[in-house]
């Protein structure tokens, strides 16, 4: 069995998923993972604000347009005007919850996950159509039923023991050998749906590949493999040929849009390689990752926008030491924020995190715990491993620079201001 993953940008039109048909072809063995066509997911989250706010207008206008982009490409698909019966139910689901519930702000991630998982729901219900019409005989997988999770919603881990015969059940005895499951979704033991956070299809993906211990697991994309830096920002980008886990974890973890934080985990348990490919070209190897490639020693740049940091100094004077350190971080998983670059002195505490809708609600809870707390919006986090005296200079000392932290081996910087 392998395992391949398809983002959203490889099947945002109706070449993209001819392409993915021509990438699986003649596979006998394969499980899929796909993630929401294009930019849907984005667009079920404006559906999901406006729900929020109470603008159902806006809401259901939204639907019609994300149907609508999604009835395109299912009509060039099919050569002409084509209804898929189960779409049309899909979107009539959501259109339901948009209008019917009683919304309450205390299920703001409930909803949240119940809503933004129709793109994968949708986009995987096409494929697996598509697929079946044009002669790849294959089996739609509700990854909500076979994938359990914690009840958190949002950022949901999978329990893998838990979810091993649920997803073998789902796949022996099918007289087939190729299926389409949803990344990014699954569900907790509520039976409510969950997200496994932004980016979580990859996540996905190492979880069905460490449970059907898979002998690989690809991951398609618009780059020739991983790369050294963002290429849309750092014009001289390199690939690397090989990355062993560890490494990959660590670039993960400061913000490299290589493959999501928790992915490598259970590929590493089952020593399963992971390939970087480009979905243009089948043919072309991409990068591997595994136990056994030497460390990177090539510079790698990481810049992560949309981050906020908080400057949190203790109102009584006191130093931000550990008995501190447990009620803000404490805090810090109640609203579900994610920390990226913590840096501390005897009188406070520097925290680079991603914006949230619940910053705002850290803040006041930090306030009544007699912290004083300074935000800073808009600022980005540079992260550079194996520098040089150029690098430094180019990225780090000549930016309008607020924290900087350097070791040996990498300087992580937070911005203000980014130009380069």
């Amino acid at each position: 069995m392998k395992v391949y993953k398809f983002g959203g940008a490889s099947v945002r039109n109706a070449e993209g998923v001819r392409n993915l048909a021509h990438i699986v072809e003649g596979e006998q063995s394969l499980f899929i993972i796909v993630s929401a066509m294009g930019k849907t997911t984005n667009a079920l989250e404006r559906v999901f604000a406006h729900m929020q706010n109470g603008r159902k207008e806006e809401a259901n206008e939204e639907i019609r347009q994300i149907q609508a982009y999604h009835a395109e490409i299912i009509d060039d698909l099919w050569g002409e005007h084509t209804d898929i019966n189960e779409v049309t139910l899909l979107f009539g689901q959501l259109r339901n919850i948009v209008n019917d519930i009683v919304y309450r702000s205390m299920d703001a991630e409930l909803w949240y996950d119940t809503i933004v998982a129709f793109g994968e729901l949708i986009s995987t219900t096409i494929i697996s159509k598509y697929l079946n019409h044009i002669g790849t005989r294959n089996r739609w997988i509700d990854m909500r039923t076979t994938l359990l999770t914690n009840q958190r919603h949002k950022d949901a881990n999978v329990d893998i023991k838990a979810s091993k015969h649920r997803l073998r059940a789902s796949i022996e005895n099918t007289g087939v050998g190729v299926f389409v499951g949803q990344g990014f979704i699954g569900g907790a033991p509520d039976g409510t749906t969950t997200t496994l956070g932004r980016e979580g299809s990859d996540y996905s993906a190492a979880v069905v590949a460490n449970i059907l211990m898979a002998e690989s697991m690809s991951v398609w994309k618009d780059v020739e493999g991983v790369l050294n830096a963002d290429p849309k920002i750092f014009k001289d980008a390199v690939k690397i040929d090989s990355l062993n886990y560890l490494d990959t974890i660590e670039l993960a973890y400061s913000g490299a849009q290589i493959i999501h934080p928790k992915t490598i985990k259970p590929l590493q348990n089952k020593n399963i390689p992971l390939y970087v490919r480009p979905f243009s070209d089948k043919t072309k190897p991409g990068t591997v990752i595994n136990g056994d490639a030497e460390r990177v020693n090539i510079p790698i740049l990481i810049y992560k926008r949309d981050q906020v940091l908080l400057i949190i100094r203790s109102k009584d004077f006191s130093f931000v030491m550990e008995e501190k350190f447990a009620v803000i971080f404490s805090l810090l998983d109640h609203f579900r924020i994610k920390t990226h670059l913590i840096n501390n002195s005897a009188v406070d505490l520097g925290l680079c995190i991603d914006a949230s809708w619940h910053i705002d609600e850290l803040i006041k809870a930090l306030e009544a715990e007699n912290f004083e707390v300074e935000k800073h919006d808009n600022v980005g986090l540079l992260t550079v491993r194996n520098y040089n005296d150029d690098l430094y200079h180019r990225y780090v000392k000549m930016q309008k620079h607020i924290v900087r932290q350097v070791n040996p081996e990498s300087m992580r910087v937070v911005l203000r201001e980014a130009n380069f």
